[in-house]
């Protein structure tokens, strides 16, 4: 579904929200480091000074941001199957992070989360428990779903690539540099994988999500999908 894009605040109707908006949508479409409080201002039609009666300052801006973010991700909702929300959740926290390439690297950093950052991180705590993982069990899983989340998001980012033709025209230029029997095993999975029609980077995302679900189902044990007591 796509995402509303706020409607354009005006000086009377400023609030803390329209500005943290109106900052998601400059480092949607110009990065982070494109994004200053004089653009801001003028994004609003407001001196960069005003905006400081809505946000403390870089940092809070910053903070506001994010929970904006984490505001987009699919709520997990505790008492189900645990596996499958885990796994709808990581598909949705991957394509909230695609639209907003920025915030890979701010989602975990935050000393002074939001609402909605807190909301999300106690109900991906609340599904994991309710779905009989225990305490440690929990914390490892939380840990290695995040990292795998971020990776490959941050990965994606950074790929020279955006399209299946875009990746096999990398693929035969990288390739052509040298001989068949050079390198081998790297042209045995460009030739055999990379550049096969429609292959598509991405897929990738679910394959090794579910080998990290199957490993946390498989410590979890027969207990796990049982309340906790």
């Amino acid at each position: 579904m796509p995402r509303r894009t706020a409607p354009r605040p005006t000086r009377e109707t400023l609030t803390r929200q329209s500005v943290l908006h109106a900052a998601v949508e400059l480092a949607d479409t110009g990065g982070l480091e494109t994004l200053s409080m004089r653009r801001l201002g003028e994004a609003v039609g407001v001196e960069a000074m005003s905006l400081y009666n809505h946000v403390a300052g870089k940092e809070d801006l910053f903070d506001g941001m994010v929970d904006l973010v984490f505001g987009e991700v699919e709520l997990p909702t505790p008492g189900g199957d645990w596996r499958q929300t885990m796994r709808q959740r990581a598909i949705s926290m991957r394509l909230v992070l695609a639209r907003h390439r920025w915030a890979i690297g701010l989602m975990e950093s935050r000393s002074t989360p939001g609402p909605a950052t807190l909301r999300h991180h106690d109900a991906v705590l609340g599904c994991l428990r309710q779905g009989g993982l225990s305490l440690t069990l929990t914390a490892h899983a939380v840990s290695v779903l995040d990292s795998y989340i971020y990776g490959f998001a941050l990965q994606e980012k950074t790929l020279p690539f955006d399209s299946p033709e875009e990746t096999a025209e990398l693929a035969d230029s990288i390739m052509s540099g040298f001989g068949d029997s050079e390198y081998p095993y790297l042209t045995e999975i460009a030739t055999a994988h990379v550049m096969r029609p429609g292959y598509s980077y991405g897929d990738e995302f679910a394959f090794g999500l579910d080998l990290i679900l199957d490993g946390l189902q498989q410590a979890a044990g027969p207990a796990s999908g049982e309340q906790p007591g």
